[in-house]
């Protein structure tokens, strides 16, 4: 059952293509000015999850960059987010393995960090991606791993979505005691919400479920109502499911022209959206129904239909498959381009960084120079306060990504580190402002008696 529940969980496939390119324009424009590196990341993401459907090669190097970018700059939610945004294009583009390979990046970077709302997802992305290559025992593994951390730390907004893909798991592996308990709980959040799209996918669920255990009265119920929901939400994928399903329970009935007629809706449903897979399980049931009822000239009709979709829906799994090679590649030569691009990066704050490092003994050095002269004291204390503030931050720099690491980017323990590295730079620079002070007061003072005495011993003639 490839319901259209399963791609909500992706967060950034949205209908209707109009509105999404809109959004994508608007995004465009907001990144073109955007100035900082960490807005430039969210704007990136976000973009590539506007137009991961309908441009999914340039949603893959968005993505990338933005992975790059955040990865540069340490921003750690960003490289969340962009791994997300980059394992959900791969799913829209059937490179399950390779979103699979991201996805479990963003969970093992998620398990070091304390937002458990973010680990829930990550955990239900990533059993999703098993699901989708059929591994439904892999993916129950993180989907109940998913849904301990959502009890754990009461994420009521995630439970429809745990609830909803249990279920389909379960129904998948034919265990319709399971599979009927995660619908129903998926229905009662949904008529909460009062959300027509989560409604019809949870009774088409439970429509799968009774017809399975032969229940057909309650099968035809849950088939109407959601597809009643499905009609208002425009939910066009789950609409074929829902419909065919129906056809299913009225061949299970005998009753043949109410079968024909349901399954006809899902091909025509599927043929005005160009659902190829949806075409292909449409036709086959009519093709398996006008041969059991002894129709052989529709049957035969429905058979060479079967035939043609088949060579078309193989046709895009090769086509897929090129792409896939294709998209590796890419992502290769992003990679290697973007590392490039780092190492350049990094070089130049090391030169950077050994500038500074050589600057501020070099100026403290400056300062013990001029005490070989006449200086106001005031000028000592203004080259002090100067030299403590650029040491501070040259430790500021150089410190940063460790005590970010140590305390989990956590804004509050950073500030008091360097509060306490402040706390001990300032006295210690009092000291030896004073010391310096004192000394230039002394020698100015040997200096002005050594003058005096010379000119007493030789007076002006």
């Amino acid at each position: 059952m490839k319901v259209k529940f399963i791609l909500l969980f992706l967060c950034l496939i949205y209908t209707g293509l109009f509105a999404q390119k809109q959004k994508a324009d608007s995004i465009t424009n907001l990144l073109a000015t955007e100035k900082t590196d960490t807005g430039k990341v969210k704007l990136m993401w976000q973009l590539a999850g506007v137009i991961n459907v309908y441009e999914p090669e340039r949603a893959l190097f968005l993505s990338q960059r933005a992975l790059t970018l955040a990865n540069a700059i340490q921003y750690t939610e960003g490289e969340s987010k962009a791994l997300g945004a980059l394992a959900n294009t791969l799913i829209i583009m059937g490179n399950y393995p390779k979103a699979l390979e991201y996805n479990l990046k963003k969970l093992q970077l998620e398990e070091k960090r304390s937002n458990p709302r973010n680990l829930a997802f990550a955990l239900l992305n990533t059993g999703i991606v098993y699901r989708y290559q059929e591994q439904y025992e892999e993916a129950l593994v993180y989907y109940y791993r998913s849904d301990s951390v959502i009890k754990q730390h009461g994420l009521e907004d995630a439970k429809y979505y745990i609830f909803m893909n249990l279920g389909d798991a379960y129904d998948k592996l034919n265990n319709t005691d399971s599979a009927f308990s995660y619908f129903n709980k998926s229905l009662i959040i949904s008529n909460n919400l009062k959300n027509d799209d989560y409604i019809g996918n949870s009774m088409t669920g439970l429509g799968h479920t009774y017809l399975k255990q032969k229940n057909y009265p309650f099968a035809l119920l849950n088939y109407r109502t959601a597809i009643h929901h499905l009609e208002i939400a425009n939910d066009d994928n789950v609409l074929c499911e829902a419909t065919l399903g129906l056809a299913t329970l009225f061949q299970k009935q005998n009753l043949s022209d109410s079968a024909v007629f349901y399954a006809n809706r899902s091909l025509s449903i599927a043929v005005k959206d160009g659902f190829l897979e949806k075409q292909l399980e449409a036709t086959e049931f009519l093709a398996r129904h006008y041969d059991e009822i002894k129709n052989t000239d529709s049957a035969f009709a429905y058979l060479k239909k079967v035939q043609v979709l088949n060579d078309s829906v193989n046709s895009k799994s090769k086509i897929r498959e090129i792409q896939m090679i294709s998209g590796n590649e890419r992502l290769r030569q992003l990679e290697i381009e973007e590392n490039r691009k780092i190492a350049q990066r990094e070089r130049k704050q090391q030169l950077q960084y050994l500038f500074i490092g050589i600057f501020i003994p070099g100026f403290f050095l400056l300062t013990l120079l001029l005490s070989r002269i006449r200086i106001h004291a005031r000028v000592i204390k203004i080259l002090g306060i100067l030299s403590l503030l650029i040491l501070f931050e040259y430790l500021t720099l150089l410190l940063h990504p460790t005590v970010a690491e140590l305390t989990n980017h956590t804004p509050v323990y950073e500030m008091l580190i360097f509060v306490s590295i402040a706390s001990l730079l300032i006295p210690a620079h009092h000291r030896i402002e004073q010391w310096l002070i004192q000394k230039l007061i002394h020698r100015n003072g040997s200096m002005r008696l050594k003058k005096l005495k010379l000119k007493v011993k030789n007076p002006p003639v």
